[in-house]
């Protein structure tokens, strides 16, 4: 449900289908990211709504903040179908809620790390009925970006896309449906240079994966 830009790497995650619980695949990397090579499909590259079958330890690093994460093991990765984007809907809470622990685009650290671990969301599955995506600038570099936008709590949020297909199709034209199911997830912590000293760092909210629904 998650397959999205890390440092020229890659963010994956996606919902354990005996438990119901989210897990991210995670390598001994510094941050965790999933290069290509770590995936073995025998060239395969995963897709939004793929089944795949892959060894993992029954922990991992949480960085300080994400609790989701299990270490990758040795061993194959085996691909074992497809979801239908309908057969999600369970497993997604309404954008009328609190996503991630706030009305915010962004989870300032600390307030993580007070949380007990159980407790420390780094990834939901949202369903949003008036999903649009606009094209943007990242305020760090301007570099061109695009943002999902839906409403939230009366609110509208404007958060940065990281699924690098579905940026693929807006770059090109494509409109997306305003009926989607999105995967938002936090990057690592981020203290912006021109904060002051005494702010602790923040994760900000990203939709690391976007499904479209019917319309109906």
């Amino acid at each position: 449900l998650a397959n999205s830009w890390k440092h020229s790497d890659w963010c994956i995650a996606g919902i354990d289908l005996d438990t119901g619980g989210w897990v991210r695949p995670v390598t001994t990397l510094e941050d965790g990211r999933v290069p290509k090579a770590a995936m073995k499909l025998n060239g395969y590259f995963p897709r939004l709504l793929d089944i795949i079958e892959l060894p993992l330890a029954p922990t991992g690093p949480d960085y300080g903040f994400e609790k989701e994460n299990k270490s990758i093991l040795p061993g194959q990765w085996h691909h074992c179908g497809s979801m239908c984007p309908a057969d999600l809907q369970s497993y997604a809470i309404s954008a009328d809620c609190d996503i991630l622990h706030n009305t915010d685009n962004l989870v300032s650290l600390d307030v993580l790390q007070g949380k007990p671990l159980e407790e420390r969301h780094s990834l939901q599955l949202i369903h949003a009925t008036d999903f649009q995506a606009r094209a943007a600038q990242k305020r760090t570099n301007g570099e061109k970006t695009w943002q999902g936008v839906f409403t939230s709590n009366n609110r509208k949020m404007a958060i940065r896309i990281t699924d690098p297909v579905f940026i693929g199709k807006l770059t090109a034209g494509y409109k997306p449906g305003k009926n989607c199911l999105i995967t938002m997830s936090l990057s690592m912590p981020y203290k912006p240079p021109d904060w002051d000293e005494d702010t602790p760092p923040a994760c900000w909210k990203l939709i690391a994966g976007v499904i479209e629904l019917a319309e109906s």
